[in-house]
């Protein structure tokens, strides 16, 4: 019984081997895909069709309907940005520049020095020369549609040059010669025209009722490179003042600005910050250097007038008193050892500028040097509300009261208010 056993173990053995070495010998000529498909022809059907519907679906999910977000939040923020991308532009500043070029002076072989050492020993010198002019591109930053005809506002640092030439690029790549209507006297804003009409004007909202940590978007052209980049924070300050530098180093007092920690970065200048609504609430102005995210934008509240006065004289004409200035807070009540901490200290400027200008309103009503005015028209100066956003409520040619310490004593003087021209 075990031989029989044994012999058909044996059997079963070679008839496997003959098997296996057959299926072998026919693998050389079968492709692995099709012994792919031999092997698994019952399903083959199946997967043909499970892959086609994973296609299908795949194509489905392409052509879907555009993102709808289930934040309302979000949304809100989507909606601001299609309203306003549009009528935020670039423009950019180009002039023409000298070609400078290079040349090396020739060596002279008769040069004693090349036989003092027996070997030349000419230095290679140089020379520089001009040769024509050449129209770059020296600047960029933004600013936005106001009127369907072609105004823009921008900040005034960003058209500062007279001499060079603007041009404004639209949200579709098109680009418009732009022309300077006029530069504001005082704050850093500016309005500017192209020839163009039909154009999709933001809607100026209400500043005068912000709030802390109120939403805030930023659009502008960042770096001067990155068209209609969209930041988003929130409202983090108001009332702020700050010492800002124009091109040409030129420092400028800015007052009762709005504080944001929507990023601003360099070439967002002169573009809008939005509120949720869509409505432009400031015009994008300054960032704070060696810091994150702490920018600052001019409240539109404060500018609404003069846009409309520019738009119709060609010009802007500011209410002026004529003093460098100071606003007082309780710490330089503490270094200055003032006798109160508000108020505005009348002070030389900062490049030692006279305290009062020679000529002016201030000079013909009497102020001096290191008196401090408390207030206009009973109207306290702090610094939430300064002296200028105070002064720019009046209209030029108006008389008004100023409360004035001098020597620790309080006086009172009357003033008519002045003209600054953008002319000027």
């Amino acid at each position: 019984m075990k031989h029989t056993k044994i012999s058909k173990s044996i059997w079963i053995c070679i008839i496997l081997v003959i098997i296996i070495t057959t299926i072998g010998i026919a693998a050389h000529s079968v492709s692995a895909y099709n012994w792919q498909n031999i092997l698994l022809w019952p399903f083959s059907k199946e997967s043909t069709s499970t892959n086609t519907s994973t296609i299908q679906t795949i194509k489905n999910v392409e052509s879907s309907v555009p993102y709808q977000s289930q934040d309302v939040h979000e949304q809100r923020v989507i909606n601001s940005v299609k309203k306003a991308e549009k009528s935020v532009v670039s423009i950019v500043a180009s002039k023409d520049l000298p070609i400078i070029k290079t040349y090396q002076i020739p060596i002279n072989p008769s040069d004693p020095f090349n036989d003092f050492f027996g070997f030349p020993f000419n230095i290679p010198q140089y020379y520089q020369k001009q040769e024509g002019t050449k129209k770059q591109e020296v600047s960029a930053g933004s600013g936005f549609i106001i009127d369907s005809n072609g105004y823009i506002i921008t900040n005034k640092h960003v058209v500062q040059d007279t001499k060079a030439e603007y041009t404004v690029l639209l949200n579709d790549g098109t680009e418009y010669s732009a022309t300077v209507i006029a530069r504001d006297p005082l704050e850093d804003f500016a309005l500017v025209k192209i020839n163009k009409t039909g154009l999709v004007p933001l809607i100026l909202g209400n500043s005068d009722n912000l709030m802390l940590g109120q939403t805030a978007i930023a659009i502008g052209n960042a770096l001067g490179e990155l068209q209609n980049t969209v930041s988003v924070g929130v409202v983090s300050g108001l009332h702020r003042n700050i010492t800002a530098y124009d091109t040409t180093g030129e420092p400028t007092t800015l007052t009762d600005l709005i504080q944001t920690d929507a990023a601003i970065n360099q070439g967002n200048s002169g573009g809008p910050l939005l509120n949720l609504n869509g409505e432009v609430i400031g015009v994008n102005v300054a960032m704070e250097q060696g810091a994150q995210n702490i920018g600052f934008a001019i409240p539109i509240s404060k500018i609404k007038g003069i846009i409309n006065q520019a738009i119709s004289t060609g010009k802007i004409s500011v209410p002026f008193i004529g003093i460098h200035y100071t606003i007082i807070d309780k710490d330089l009540m503490k270094e200055k050892n003032l006798p109160v901490d508000y108020g505005a200290l009348i002070g030389k400027g900062a490049n030692n500028d006279p305290a009062i200008v020679k000529g002016s309103p201030a000079e013909k009503a009497g102020l001096k040097e290191n008196d401090i005015i408390l207030s206009i028209n009973n109207i306290k100066i702090t610094a939430q509300n300064s002296l200028s956003s105070i002064v720019r409520r009046f209209n030029i040619g108006d008389k008004v009261k100023l409360e004035v310490l001098r020597d620790k004593k309080t006086i009172y003087l009357d003033l008519i208010l002045g003209s600054k021209d953008s002319t000027d």
